[in-house]
């Protein structure tokens, strides 16, 4: 190969990598090539300043800001949120991701232990899981029967239209991810000391109970889909991806003074509001 040729196939190989970052990310191959390390924090850093932008504008407007994240195990939801809430004033902030109901709790009204939980005028509030356990793990595992399981899918439309109603700014997110993609990080979680506190009994039973949690995603998706608290899926095969596009899309749907309305418009193909075709056309994780 002569020198120009060498020059030639470098160069062209150099600019295939940059214009990856603004190929749609549709194939769970090419997604992971569509970001550098680089090209990521420097754009996690600037939709960071855009979320402080936005906390310094709700807490001058009293708003109530509640965030619901949900996913199967391994989805993102920690790393989504920490990244979220990296800058963001403590006083303000508040991540809950409640443990197991004590024996109290499980004799009380299923949504009462969350109320506590709500957020006051000026507060940000994100759950690491929600009521939604109701709809996915507490079904798939038995931990509740089939008549609480109804009824909760009767009742959360109305509980979330009265959060709404009375002043909460509501978003509600599914992390969507393959199943290889989720065996493949189980697996780096069991084997990292770092990480091993994140591993539980029902993560070991997660990839085995796929289609049973891919059938209650569905379920609680098509029922609890409403115009006055929509779901929004993002996909979270690549990190990185999902991370920025969670965060624009989250930034893209609420006002707030200054804002950049170009930096924060999510790519469709990773983040998006939910419809029932998502279903009938496969777009979600099968």
């Amino acid at each position: 190969m002569s020198k120009k040729e060498h020059k030639d196939k470098h160069h062209g190989a150099s600019s295939d990598h940059r214009n990856l970052s603004a190929a749609p990310a549709v194939d769970a191959v090419d997604e992971k090539l569509a970001i550098s390390s680089k090209q990521y924090h420097a754009q996690l850093h600037l939709l960071q300043v855009e979320l402080v932008k936005l906390q310094r504008h709700f807490i001058g407007c009293g708003d109530k800001i509640l965030v619901l994240v949900e996913g199967r195990d391994a989805a993102g939801k920690d790393g989504s949120i920490k990244r979220i809430v990296k800058h963001l004033s403590p006083r303000e902030t508040r991540v809950v991701a409640l443990g197991k109901p004590s024996d109290r709790e499980l004799r009380s009204w299923y949504f009462q232990r969350y109320i506590a939980q709500l957020p006051v005028a000026e507060e940000f509030v994100l759950f690491n899981r929600s009521w939604y356990n109701r709809a996915g793990v507490e079904h798939v595992m038995g931990f509740c029967s089939k008549e609480e399981h109804e009824e909760f899918m009767r009742s959360v439309p109305k509980f979330e239209e009265m959060l709404v109603n009375s002043g909460i700014k509501v978003l509600k997110y599914y992390l969507d991810i393959e199943k290889d993609e989720q065996a493949k990080r189980l697996a780096e979680r069991q084997r990292d000391p770092l990480k091993q506190w994140k591993y539980s009994p029902i993560d070991a039973v997660a990839v085995k109970h796929w289609k049973a949690y891919s059938a209650a995603r569905d379920a609680m998706l098509l029922r609890t889909h409403t115009a006055i608290a929509p779901w929004h899926i993002v996909r979270t095969n690549n990190k990185r991806l999902a991370r920025l596009n969670l965060i624009r899309d989250f930034l893209s749907r609420l006002h707030y003074v200054g804002k950049k309305n170009k930096l924060v418009q999510p790519d469709a193909d990773v983040a998006f509001e939910f419809t029932p075709d998502c279903i009938e056309s496969q777009r979600l994780a099968r």
